[in-house]
């Protein structure tokens, strides 16, 4: 892969990214502006840029229909931890998009996640994992309920229906370019800064898709830069390619000491940073930030 180019050189897959997101809330703006007129908050809390996962969709009318019945989850259903994700859940359809969610969910107690607004229950979950407070970003509605990115797991969703959780605002995202070998950080539609990372290598890849940042963790090393790393919700999509001890690690973004790794594609699959982006990263970005990972 070619290495990335100087930040005041053009990135045509991230440029064109945020040309989109320019382009969609120009065209979205009025439709924001009648929604705060409307009294309606989610127009208030993002403003004047709205996300497309916000926007109406056709199936918006579904969600003026009676909701769908939950079925009561039963008592065993598995709960999602640190290492073991959740089984039975749909594929997220937008995973190939550049569609950002902008709220979140929080649940205040264990929830079950289910296949489909109605359908099965698949698995618990908790308010928090491994220490880390659950705020999953909501990628859909229908029918009275919303679907979520399911943590520690890549590319699935989950539905749940309406009680037992509250919604969280989205403001910020980030983005990541494999072939680009850069991450940029975009607060309310607007990039506020990029830099040049390492990502993957092809026997441990970067998973690609939507995720989200669940929180912070410790690092254990001077090559880290004594920094923590922020754990993401994605897991190894090679395990076979990993030493045991990684197998049943989540994706992260982390500093690095070795500044010759920037720009190349040769880590286990989480995204490397240098320190001083690292520091940025920790004191701006909160669980629950969405995070796309693209070609």
């Amino acid at each position: 892969m070619p290495s990335a180019p100087h930040a005041a050189a053009p990135r045509s897959r991230t440029r064109a990214y945020l040309l989109i997101l320019t382009v969609a809330a120009l065209l979205l703006g009025l439709g924001a502006a009648v929604a705060m007129a409307r009294g309606d908050d989610r127009g208030e809390a993002t403003g004047t840029w709205i996300s497309a996962s916000a926007a109406p969709s056709p199936s918006a009318s579904a969600t003026e229909r009676e909701p769908l019945p939950a079925a009561k989850p039963p008592a065993d259903l598995p709960v999602i931890t640190y290492a073991e994700g959740p089984e039975g859940l749909p594929e997220d359809p937008g995973a190939a998009t550049l569609e950002v969610p902008s709220e979140g969910l929080r649940p205040g107690r264990k929830i079950a996640l289910y296949d489909a607004p109605g359908g099965e229950p698949r698995a618990f979950l908790p308010p928090r994992i491994s220490g880390l407070p659950t705020v999953a970003p909501i990628v859909a509605r229908e029918n009275g309920w919303v679907a979520v990115l399911a943590p520690s797991a890549n590319r699935r969703i989950g539905w749940v229906p309406e009680g037992g959780w509250t919604p969280e605002p989205l403001t910020d995202h980030i983005v990541v370019d494999l072939s680009e070998h850069r991450l940029t950080w975009l607060r309310s539609g607007e990039e506020q800064r990029s830099w040049t990372a390492s990502v993957g290598s092809e026997a441990t890849p970067t998973p690609l898709g939507r995720t989200m940042v669940m929180g912070t963790t410790t690092t254990d090393g001077a090559i880290y830069e004594n920094l923590d790393a922020l754990v993401l919700g994605t897991v190894p999509e090679k395990k076979e390619n990993l030493a045991p001890s990684l197998r049943g690690a989540h994706t992260a973004i982390h500093a690095w000491s070795r500044t010759s790794a920037f720009g190349r594609s040769v880590s286990n699959g989480c995204v490397r940073m240098p320190a001083k982006a690292q520091r940025e990263l920790l004191t701006e970005i909160k669980p629950g930030t969405p995070v796309l990972v693209v070609e």
